[in-house]
C-alpha cells in the first residue's frame, strides 16, 4: 500500500478545505480547483480495498464520518413530506428507519440485499454511491488490460469472461458494471444529491451522477474534483410505498447482482396511473428504465403490458459473449416484481 497521510474533518467545510479543495473566483485569475491526490474516506469499505490493490493510491485521505449522520423529514408548502439522509449514515441504520421501511420499502430490500451485514455496519450512504466496479479486470492490475484503470490500455473483458458485465450502455472502451443495489433504487426514486465543491453547494439529480463509459470510462460520476457528497435526498413519492426489490445473483449471500430491479407501481380501476422501474447489473450506472415506465402509465396492469414494457426496455441490449442470458433474466424479473406489486398470483396476470 502506498504511503499517505490520514487528516479527519468535522464538517463539510473542513473537508474540503483539507482536500485542497478551493473556490473558484470568477475574473480573478484562479485556476479553479485544486486537488492533491485527496480522496474522502467514509467507511472505507471499497476504497481501502483499492488502496490495498494499489489501484487507488491517494496523498491524503480525508475522514468524512464526521459529516451528518441524521436521517430527517422534508417538507414543503403542500405537505409533501420527504426524507434528507446524511452523507455518512450508515447502510444497517437507512435500512432499519422506520420511515423509510414506511415509505420507501424498495429502498430498504435493496439495501438488506447488498454485502454483508458487518459491512451494512460500516459503509455509508455516500461510499457506497461512490463505490466503484467489481469488475476482475479492473482489479487485475498485474495481468490485464483495463480503460478504466488505465485509459488507452484496452478492456481485456470484451473478449474475456464476461458473463458478469453489461448488456446496456457499454462501449467499445468498457463492460463494466455498477455494483451498487442501494443506487439502483435511489435511481428509481428520483433521488436528489446534495454537493458541496468549488462551486458551493449544488443539487444533482442522482439519475445524472452516474456515467455511461463513453470513450471516458475512468470517469465513474459527473462529479467535479473535490465534490463531497453531503447528503441525499428523498421526494414525497406516494407510489413508493408500494415498491420492491429483487435481486437475482448466483447464491443468496454477499454477491453482486447478475440482474436487479427496484421498482414502484400505482395502479387504479386496473390501470397503471404510474411507475418507477430500475435495473442492477446490466449496465455501468444504475439504468433507469425509463422506456418500460412510459410504456407501461395507461396500460392495463396485466402481465402481457408488463412482458411488453420489459421488451421495450430490452431492445436496446446489446449482449457479449457469455451474458445474453441477462436479456431473458431482466424481462422476466420485471415482470415478476411489477406482478407482486400489483398484486398477481402465481397462476394468473390478475386481468
Amino acid at each position: 500500500m502506498t504511503p499517505f497521510s490520514y487528516l479527519r474533518a468535522a464538517d463539510a467545510d473542513t473537508a474540503l478545505q483539507l482536500a485542497g479543495v478551493h473556490a473558484r473566483h470568477p475574473g480573478a485569475g484562479h485556476p479553479g480547483v485544486e486537488h492533491p491526490a485527496a480522496k474522502y474516506l467514509g467507511g472505507g469499505t471499497n476504497l481501502v480495498d483499492l488502496m490495498r490493490e494499489t489501484i487507488e493510491r491517494p496523498g491524503t485521505l480525508v475522514d468524512v464520518t464526521g459529516l451528518s449522520d441524521r436521517i430527517a423529514e422534508t417538507g414543503d408548502a403542500n405537505g409533501n413530506r420527504g426524507l434528507l439522509i446524511g452523507a455518512a449514515v450508515r447502510n444497517t441504520a437507512l435500512a432499519e428507519h422506520r420511515l423509510v421501511r414506511q415509505r420507501y420499502p424498495m429502498l430498504s430490500r435493496a439495501i438488506v440485499s447488498g454485502a454483508s451485514p458487518q459491512i451494512r455496519n460500516m459503509a455509508t450512504v455516500a461510499g457506497n454511491i461512490l463505490q466503484r466496479t467489481r469488475c476482475a479486470y479492473f482489479y487485475d492490475r498485474a495481468g490485464s488490460r483495463c480503460n478504466k484503470r488505465e485509459p488507452g490500455q484496452g478492456c481485456d473483458a470484451i473478449d474475456g469472461f464476461n458473463r458478469m458485465h453489461a448488456i446496456l450502455g457499454a462501449s467499445p472502451a468498457c463492460v463494466a458494471t455498477h455494483p451498487s443495489d442501494l443506487c439502483v433504487a435511489l435511481a428509481a426514486l428520483d433521488a436528489t444529491v446534495h454537493l458541496s465543491g468549488a462551486d458551493g453547494e449544488r443539487r444533482l439529480p442522482f439519475t445524472e451522477l452516474h456515467r455511461l463509459p463513453g470513450d471516458e470510462p475512468g470517469r465513474d460520476t459527473a462529479l467535479e474534483p473535490g465534490d463531497l457528497i453531503t447528503a441525499v435526498e428523498l421526494p414525497a413519492l406516494p407510489l413508493a410505498a408500494n415498491s420492491a426489490y429483487r435481486k437475482v445473483r448466483d447464491r443468496s449471500s454477499y454477491a453482486f447482482a447478475l440482474v436487479s430491479v427496484a421498482a414502484a407501481l400505482s395502479v387504479e380501476n386496473g390501470t397503471v396511473t404510474d411507475v418507477r422501474l430500475a435495473l442492477g447489473g446490466v449496465a455501468h450506472k444504475p439504468w433507469r428504465a425509463l422506456t418500460a415506465e412510459q410504456a407501461l402509465r395507461g396500460q392495463p396492469a396485466t402481465e402481457a403490458a408488463f412482458r411488453a414494457a420489459a421488451a421495450a426496455e430490452l431492445a436496446a441490449a446489446q449482449p457479449l459473449r457469455d451474458n445474453g442470458f441477462k436479456i431473458e433474466l431482466a424481462q422476466r424479473t420485471i415482470v415478476a416484481v411489477l406482478g407482486e406489486l400489483a398484486g398477481h398470483d402465481r397462476t394468473g396476470d390478475g386481468a
